[in-house]
């Protein structure tokens, strides 16, 4: 996938406590193919070769007020965060994992939907000039795909770095996978560290 620093963004979905921590209220759902998938170590390496070739960093995390007057539960998923005691804001649990910790140079986007593409998140990189955006994070079938969908019908060149992606199962994720296939460029982190090296070196 080729790649120019200056007019991309590489995106990382909900790497806070609660969703993909060890001990983190979906710690059920998600840990053990965050694992398996060695996604949070795959995550940290694209992030690493997107700084040093000057790409924009992005993290995206959903977070609500301590008592969710601001949660619209409008769907099953986020009928169960009250329920779970989770994702409120200014707790540990709802902060980027010390292990992707942000930069300073970074953009981190709060947001209280599903998909984390905010109009703030727009507006920031239409002044970047940003036009392509890789996307990795968790859960694949839920946020990562939901933003991404968002992104692309909102003109931007998007692509899945699909080994730095991961659902509930191998099925959930491999499921969502083909079904961007058809919107999005399926990648590897080996393929966009290898392009972004190129970047670096320039």
């Amino acid at each position: 996938m080729e790649l120019d620093a200056r007019s991309t963004a590489l995106i990382a979905i909900h790497c806070q406590g609660d969703v993909v921590g060890p001990t983190g209220a979906l710690a059920g759902l998600f840990s053990q193919q965050i694992r398996q998938r060695n996604v949070i170590n795959r995550i940290g390496t694209v992030l690493d070769a997107g700084r040093r070739a000057g790409c924009t960093v992005v993290y995206t995390r959903i977070a609500f007020r301590p008592d969710y007057s601001d949660l619209i539960a409008n769907s099953p998923i986020l009928t169960e965060i009250p329920k779970l005691g989770c994702m409120q804001d200014g707790t540990s649990s709802t902060e980027i994992i010390t292990a992707l910790e942000p930069d300073p140079t970074d953009i981190l986007i709060t947001h209280k939907r599903v998909g984390g593409f905010t109009d703030e998140l727009h507006s920031v990189f239409t002044a970047r000039g940003i036009t392509t955006v890789l996307f990795s994070g968790v859960a694949t079938n839920v946020s990562v795909e939901s933003t991404a969908r968002a992104a692309t019908d909102l003109g931007y060149r998007v692509g899945i770095i699909d080994d730095a992606c991961s659902a509930a199962t191998p099925e959930a994720h491999t499921a969502a996978i083909a079904s961007l296939s058809v919107l999005a460029t399926i990648t590897s982190v080996d393929e966009v560290t290898r392009s972004l090296t190129v970047l670096a070196r320039r």
